[in-house]
């Protein structure tokens, strides 16, 4: 494995490291309960605010038991407006690592007019951990509940998994759910099943 102090990146041996396999998670509304406003998902602003969603600690434990990598990848564009400070955020992160084994966290602090290559829906947080870790993107996941995690997860290669909810009924998706234990039963079916890994 070779380090690039420029990039700041990991690049994995393809002959001598294999790839490994990552279940990529959005934060709000997947890890965390949004808030909603006029039927609107909103994200937490403060430590306070923040609250894990129903079955997420029990989700990320079974990812890790299937021998999954879990990586957190999240558009916090109100660092760039102004309305979220680095200072909670990183409270924010620091807790929900606390709780939660997160192998790494990925967060894109910009909004639409920097047009950076890692907010979502374009893939750069995941091809990041991706490279980091050398992780096979066709093998792994992504479970979000917008559309940009969805278009990120194609655009990357990944297999998408969509949690419902009532802002997201036009996303399309490989697979919609209801709920995380879903999600992980779709996973641990791919798990199980090597030839539905190549599908």
């Amino acid at each position: 494995m070779s380090y690039n102090s420029k990039s700041n990146t990991y690049h994995p041996d393809p002959k001598t490291s294999p790839k490994g396999r990552a279940v990529f998670l959005d934060r709000d509304g997947v890890i965390n309960k949004v808030i909603l406003r006029e039927g609107k998902p909103y994200p937490p602003m403060r430590l306070e605010e923040f609250s894990f969603n129903n079955g997420i600690k029990e989700a990320v434990w079974t990812i890790k038991e299937l021998g999954y990598k879990v990586f957190v990848i999240s558009n916090q564009p109100d660092v760039a407006r102004g309305n979220l400070t680095e200072e909670n955020l990183n409270l924010m992160t620091k807790h929900l690592r606390s709780e939660i084994p997160i192998d790494d966290v990925y967060i894109c602090p910009h909004d639409d007019y920097h047009q950076c290559s890692c907010r979502k829906p374009k893939p750069g947080m995941l091809i990041d951990a991706a490279v980091k870790w050398g992780i096979d993107l066709s093998s792994s996941f992504i479970i979000g509940d917008t559309w940009k995690d969805m278009e990120a997860g194609q655009s990357a290669g990944c297999k998408t998994i969509l949690l419902d909810a009532p802002y997201n009924k036009d996303v399309k998706c490989d697979f919609r759910v209801k709920s995380l234990s879903e999600a992980m039963n779709i996973i641990k079916t791919y798990n199980l099943s090597p030839i539905l890994n190549h599908l």
